[in-house]
């Protein structure tokens, strides 16, 4: 997989429900603005600049249920779309592709190999990351209750919590079994301080883990 030669830099616009998560995202991109550039971030927002490639971060999405990725599929101002996530069951990476997304990223991806991969893929490849081990997430990344020393899965937990969701809901949606969302519940119950799903709502609530509504345009600069 070799890094692009164009003498311009992508385009590319992030899209996710929480404007933490997408701008730790755009964060760790400037870096490599000679390369890719951030057109637009949208937090439940349609995609409304013409961009080579919409970059579709996962966090605390319905990932059992694609609709998302078919809608940015079928708008024509995006070229290409990538799922970029560490959520990497075979049956969300083989719906993601009969979808229609060009790329299935992982978010242990060093900044550079994710900028490399995003070249590969609008040089008209589709990328697919190794199923990584369960790593810690890119440095640089962002998300809610990460200064409160949330781990990106718990924070994805309690942001899903938060929306509603029950044990059964979360379990089905992350590809987790029961047991192992009840762990994380109580390890973020002993994070935050709180006793009850009520308190831990409220808690996500008054803490940036409802859904954002807003989009950023030329994000810093832009294209």
């Amino acid at each position: 997989m070799a890094a692009s030669t164009r003498s311009s830099p992508i385009s590319i616009a992030l899209v996710d429900d929480y404007d933490v998560v997408l701008l730790g995202v755009a964060r760790m991109l400037d870096q490599y603005r000679g390369r890719v550039v951030t057109a637009e971030i949208d937090s439940n927002e349609a995609v409304t600049d013409t961009v080579d490639i919409v970059l579709y971060d996962s966090f605390a999405q319905p990932e059992s249920d694609h609709d998302e990725i078919a809608v940015l599929v079928a708008n024509p101002r995006a070229r290409r779309v990538v799922v970029y996530t560490w959520n990497f069951h075979p049956d969300l990476v083989s719906s993601a592709l009969e979808q229609g997304a060009d790329g299935y990223l992982s978010k242990t991806l060093p900044a550079r190999e994710l900028v490399t991969a995003l070249e590969a893929v609008h040089a008209g490849e589709q990328v697919v990351s190794e199923s990584p081990l369960r790593a810690r997430s890119a440095p640089g990344l962002d998300w809610p209750g990460r200064l409160e020393g949330l781990t990106d899965r718990e924070s994805e937990i309690l942001a899903l919590i938060t929306q509603g969701k029950n044990n059964a809901d979360v379990a089905a949606l992350t590809y987790l079994s029961p047991n192992t969302i009840k762990s994380y519940i109580r390890s973020i119950y002993r994070k935050i301080g709180v006793a009850s799903r009520t308190q831990a709502v409220l808690w996500g609530v008054s803490n940036g883990f409802s859904p954002d509504h807003r989009r950023i345009a030329h994000w810093r600069g832009g294209p």
